[in-house]
């Protein structure tokens, strides 16, 4: 298992986090296999979406937000429902097949980590799956 140990910047935001998986796709035991990346954090998530432009991303953080608002009569007190609400669109996992150390992935997909709390310290856990 690895661990990548983020920071975000603001209360939503899309952080790509391709570069950081393919470093460890480069470093993986097996020829060919899947990285299992989940996100241990129930108002955070992660999703593969277009990172070739990065107005995607702020397409999807500002039509998750007019989508799920921040301020709504929510039964939740902590001030932080649509966090969880949201969390629970993108989820908590995604698995990325991988060979000979690259990421097999389409030429405009990325990885994203998807931070609806912060700003915050977050984790995230790759694991290495033998497919072979």
């Amino acid at each position: 298992m690895r661990t990548l140990n983020l920071s975000t910047p603001s209360r939503n935001v899309l952080v790509n986090i391709t570069s950081d998986i393919s470093e460890i796709a480069a470093d993986t035991s097996f020829p060919e296999g899947l990285l299992l990346i989940f996100c241990p954090h129930t108002t955070a998530g992660l999703t593969i979406n277009e990172a070739a432009d990065p107005d995607v991303a702020i397409d999807i953080k500002e039509n998750l937000n007019q989508l799920i608002p921040h301020h709504q009569n929510y039964h939740h007190s902590e001030g932080n429902a649509d966090s969880h609400i949201k969390s629970v669109l993108t989820g908590q996992s995604i698995l990325v097949p991988y060979s000979q150390g690259k990421l097999i992935l389409d030429t405009w997909q990325g990885i994203f980590f998807c931070e609806y709390d912060g700003p915050r310290s977050r984790k995230v856990y790759v694991f290495e799956i033998k497919t072979e």
